[in-house]
Parts: structure tokens; C-alpha cells; sequence
């Protein structure tokens, strides 16, 4: 294995325990605290442009940049058209995953993407439907970015 195999690997690590993390303060407050989303989102930054120096190859930076873009943009959207819905974590994770699942691929980014959503409201209905939940009940979205950015990794 190459060095750049070892990085790539050694931050995919890091950002699994980052993200079990996440998982735990959202579903626990419902909160992403910009003290562990902002600094992910800086050294991802950092870290694919490098990769980009290092590979002589800047395909993947630009798709990740695109996708940081593109996800943190849809999410921002949906935080102006209803407050009640995502928050500013939400907006600045989904920056965060839309630039590491683009810097993988356009794939990555679509499947992670839509898997967020598609697991998110199954999760709602099966509250909805055992009645422990009802339209109203304020569920974490976080964690399911995160499985969702997962799933994307896998399929890209």
C-alpha cells in the first residue's frame, strides 16, 4: 500500500469515529456542534487539496468542492423555506459530506445524498406508524446524513 492509500485510509478512520461521535451529541441534543463540523469541514478542505498537489491530479478537488457546494446549498435552502426543519449543523455537515462524498464521485455524492433522506423518512414512518411519534416529533437528522454519506462511500 502507498502512502497516499495509507492517508486516505487513516482519514476515512478519523472521520468514522467523528461521525459515531456526531451521531451521539445529535440524537442526544439535536445539535452538530460547529466545535467538531467546522473543523472537519476545514481539514477536509485542506486535506483534498492537498491530495490534489500530491496526486498532480485536481478532478477529485474540484468535484468535492462542487459537492460542497451543491449539498450545502440544497440544505441551506431547505433551513430558508422552513426554519422548523434542518438547522445550521445540518447546513454546514452537509457542506462537510457533500465535499468529501464529491471528491470520491458524482456518485458517491448522489447515493449519499438521497440516502439521507430515503433512510430519514423511513425512520419517521415506522415512528409514525408504532405511534411514538406523531408530524410534530422532532427527529435527529444528523445521523442520517451520516449512514446516508456512508452508503455513499460504499456505492462510489
Amino acid at each position: 500500500m502507498d502512502l497516499r492509500s495509507v492517508l486516505v485510509v487513516t482519514v476515512h478512520l478519523l472521520l468514522f469515529v467523528i461521525g459515531c461521535r456526531l451521531v451521539v451529541i445529535d440524537i442526544r441534543t439535536h445539535r452538530l456542534p460547529d466545535r467538531i463540523v467546522l473543523p472537519t469541514l476545514a481539514a477536509l478542505l485542506v486535506l483534498s487539496a492537498v491530495d490534489a498537489l500530491m496526486s498532480g491530479d485536481g478532478g477529485a478537488l474540484t468535484r468535492g468542492a462542487l459537492g460542497m457546494l451543491i449539498l450545502g446549498g440544497f440544505y441551506a435552502m431547505l433551513r430558508l423555506l422552513g426554519r422548523e426543519g434542518m438547522g445550521g449543523g445540518d447546513v454546514k455537515l452537509a457542506a462537510a459530506i457533500g465535499l468529501l462524498l464529491g471528491w470520491h464521485s458524482w456518485q458517491a455524492l448522489a447515493v449519499g445524498a438521497a440516502s439521507a433522506f430515503v433512510l430519514g423518512a423511513l425512520y419517521a414512518l415506522a415512528l409514525m406508524a408504532s405511534h411514538a411519534a406523531d408530524r410534530s416529533t422532532r427527529i435527529a437528522f444528523g445521523p442520517w446524513m451520516i449512514l446516508g454519506a456512508l452508503l455513499g462511500i460504499l456505492a462510489g
